[in-house]
């Protein structure tokens, strides 16, 4: 029943779109009808700009820790994992917003880095160094998902099968979400950083 209660109260938390209530709150906009017509922290950026970009980003990565907390005090470290994977579902596909949400890249990394932090932090760098070299934002996150069961090997010890296998899912997750950018990508149509979307 515990399980069930955990995984509930994250998805709710995910089902919390940061970069939506701040649209419609401070631009008077919905978010999802520009740009990627993603509700994340990334479209906030290229639509509203750096500063309602940044607060998205970080109430969606403290949308992950807040699960990964409350998990943990319901139900121990199985409950961080529950939570963790949960939280992202409601991020991805929020039940306020008829299930169309963000990505749940900023949100993973709440949970990772709540979870253990060296294998967020290393995760962190390869998306920052993929960011700088090809300015391509999700790029960058496909990177970082793809690496992140990876980094989890490597990282973590001693090795921890449960938080790999909840990492690997949280990284089909990603890459699933990502599947438009990708088509964009190879396409040469894919939006960089810095470009932004003209709101009517």
């Amino acid at each position: 029943m515990k399980l069930v209660i955990v995984a509930l109260i994250a998805y709710i938390i995910g089902s919390f779109s940061s970069s939506y209530v701040l649209g419609k709150v401070l631009k008077k906009t919905d978010i999802r009808a520009y740009g990627s017509g993603n509700a994340g922290a990334t479209n906030a950026v290229r639509v509203f700009g750096k500063k309602i970009g940044a607060l998205a980003f970080i109430l969606d990565v403290l949308k992950g820790v807040l699960a990964v907390y409350i998990g943990n005090r319901l139900l121990g470290y199985d409950g961080k994992l529950i939570a963790g994977f949960f939280v992202v579902v409601g991020h991805n596909w929020p039940i306020f917003l008829k299930f169309k949400g963000g990505k749940g890249i900023a949100t993973s990394f709440g949970i990772l880095l709540s979870i253990h932090w060296p294998t967020a932090i290393s995760i962190l760098l390869v998306f920052i160094i993929v960011v700088i070299i090809s300015r391509y934002v999700s790029l960058a996150s496909i990177s970082a998902a793809i690496v992140a069961p990876v980094a989890v090997l490597i990282v973590k010890r001693p090795f921890d099968i449960k938080f790999f296998v909840m990492t690997s899912l949280l990284a089909i997750l990603a890459i699933y979400r990502h599947r438009e950018n990708i088509k964009r990508l190879l396409e040469g149509k894919e939006y960089r950083i810095g470009e932004k979307v003209k709101r009517g």
